[in-house]
């Protein structure tokens, strides 16, 4: 029976620790560029949670992002500026997502958590829109 060189198993065991050190210093990586200028929805909201909020939004009023949020200037190509607050109708949107808010919390005693994906609202944007971006109600 052959013995196993010494330098092999320098080899396996330097390979074992590389992968070891490797694997314990990465980390989930952090957001590092926070969401800016939230002042409803709640500040620690995961991207995912966000988006999930944004498009269910665009669905249930049939708009898109460029609805409440405006192009970035003098940035090429265009991309959507989530942060400003030029547009009017984002200003109107904060205000209604605060009215469900308090009406889903009055009247249903149903606490909707601000990252708006723990507890389904019973009343919400499609309530009165349906569909649209002025409200509906007939």
């Amino acid at each position: 029976m052959k013995l196993i060189s010494y330098k092999k198993i320098f080899a396996i065991f330097g390979l074992s620790a590389f992968v070891v050190v490797g694997i314990s210093a990465t980390k989930k990586p952090e957001d590092d560029k926070p969401h800016k200028n939230l002042k409803v929805l709640s500040k620690d909201i995961s991207d995912d949670q966000l988006e999930t909020v944004m498009y269910s939004f665009e669905r249930q009023l049939g708009v898109t992002c460029l609805y409440c949020h405006v192009s970035t200037k003098n940035i090429t190509p265009q991309r959507v500026d989530f942060a400003s607050d030029e547009k009017p109708e984002k200003k109107i949107a904060r205000e209604m997502l605060k009215m469900t808010l308090k009406i889903n919390k009055k009247y249903f005693n149903t606490n909707v958590d601000r990252k708006v994906n723990e507890v389904k609202p019973i009343v919400w944007c499609k309530t009165c829109h349906r569909g649209y971006p002025v409200p509906n109600v007939k």
